[in-house]
């Protein structure tokens, strides 16, 4: 390995991808963990895709880990993974960094970066200072599923995305200026309304100047100007889009850990994970919301154990935290006064946890007010809307504070997630 990179918990990777011929649009699906209650999205992947080479074969969406034939459709997963390698789907690029271009939904052309982390450096624990750390609450009861899809795995396929705060711009721009000096390695349209994504290889003149930059960004100088904090550790990466996937690489890693001597450690390819670094200054990355929708409950009840769990809740929007709902009877607004957290997410989410725990129901994540509106206005349910972070101090709020609440924030909406379309072997 390239040892400027040692120090950054960021590395060259062997990437791989589906050899020319491909139909690249129906191989790259979305990120497994979108569109858990919209079974019709993932019904017209399963259309689009037919019998077409797929990474929609080789992942298990969220929607799915609940089903009963969870563990028969794991061991599919495993076994298409085994079937492409075998069949010689894949080309490798050995020890390769990607810069990569996705036109979003909106137009909007996000930039980024892929190559694989160390898990050593990585860290989902409040208040680590990791060099590599979570942005958000990690729920380990979402971890064990995951790690039943990864732990037979052959490859990865990453949907996680890294932030860095580099307001200076100078990791990631250098390279769109000098595209046109890499190797193009895929272009095309991404389905579902995803936009479209073009990948180039970089060169190794410029791998060497992105390790440079990203050193740069870890300077204690730069910590002092950007946070006011001197003889801390540094924050370089916060997981931005994926910590849950991240956190289950970490697992499996520490679980194979136990079986294999230390000094083999370094060795195994389960110590890193292939991600996605985009710099938090991209003018395309926006911070959106992530709303609510509690299922099985009765929505008037709801309502009634909310302003009594915050006494001084009222209807209507007025000064603190104001919380927007929507059901079968209705619409309206919660204004919480006095908030105990900073953010209107924590003063919901912690009621929601309270609730459910005592009276039953479900609560899922949802991207998007109209569909958090259509979900909620469902018999039985009801939805809630939050307002939206700014971007701008998520690297200040975890040095300071540690993790946020959990589902704060997403970084744009569902269908400008992260597509599968790289790949990497695990063992």
């Amino acid at each position: 390995m390239n040892p400027k990179f040692e120090k950054l918990g960021f590395y060259p990777a062997g990437i791989l991808l589906p050899k020319a011929g491909t139909d690249m649009t129906k191989w790259a699906v979305v990120a497994c963990d979108q569109f858990t209650s919209q079974p019709e999205y993932w019904q017209a992947v399963e259309d689009t895709v037919g019998n077409a080479p797929s990474a929609l074969r080789l992942i298990l969406p969220e929607a799915a880990l609940n089903a009963p034939d969870v563990e028969e459709r794991i061991s599919g997963v495993n076994a298409a993974m085994d079937r492409y390698l075998s069949d010689g789907l894949f080309r490798e690029l050995k020890d390769s960094l990607l810069y990569v271009e996705r036109v979003q939904s909106d137009g909007k052309v996000r930039h980024g970066l892929v190559g694989m982390v160390d898990l050593e450096q990585y860290d989902f624990t409040p208040g680590s200072g990791a060099l590599i750390r979570a942005t958000e609450g990690t729920v380990l009861s979402r971890i064990p599923p995951r790690v039943k899809v990864r732990r037979n795995a052959p490859i990865e396929l990453p949907h996680v995305m890294l932030l860095i705060d580099d307001p200076g711009k100078t990791v990631i721009e250098p390279l769109t200026r000098a595209s046109s000096e890499m190797e193009r390695l895929y272009s095309f349209p991404l389905q579902q309304g995803g936009g479209s994504i073009t990948g180039w290889k970089l060169t190794a003149a410029q791998m060497e100047e992105t390790a440079d930059a990203l050193a740069a960004l870890c300077s204690p100088e730069e910590q002092a100007w950007k946070y006011g904090v001197r003889d801390v550790p540094p924050l370089l990466f916060a997981v931005g889009d994926g910590n849950h996937s991240l956190a289950t690489a970490k697992q499996c890693y520490e679980d194979l850990k136990k079986v294999t001597p230390e000094s083999e450690w370094a060795n195994l390819p389960a110590r890193y994970a292939l991600a996605e670094v985009v710099n938090n200054h991209d003018s395309a990355l926006q911070f959106e919301p992530i709303h609510r929708v509690v299922f099985g409950v009765k929505p008037e009840e709801v309502l009634k154990a909310l302003k009594e769990y915050y006494p001084d809740a009222y209807e209507g929007r007025g000064e603190g935290h104001v919380i927007a709902y929507t059901h079968a009877g209705g619409r309206g607004f919660i204004t919480v006064p006095t908030p105990r957290v900073q953010l209107a997410v924590g003063t919901l989410q912690v009621f929601l946890d309270s609730y459910v725990k005592d009276h039953g129901g479900e609560v899922d994540y949802i991207h998007g007010g109209e569909v958090t509106d259509r979900l909620g206005s469902k018999p039985d349910s009801i939805g809630f809307k939050l307002p939206a972070m700014g971007k701008q101090q998520l690297f200040k709020t975890v040095m300071a504070d540690g993790v946020l609440p959990r589902k704060t924030f997403s970084m744009g909406h569902a269908e400008d997630k992260r597509y599968y379309v790289e790949a990497r072997k695990i063992r």
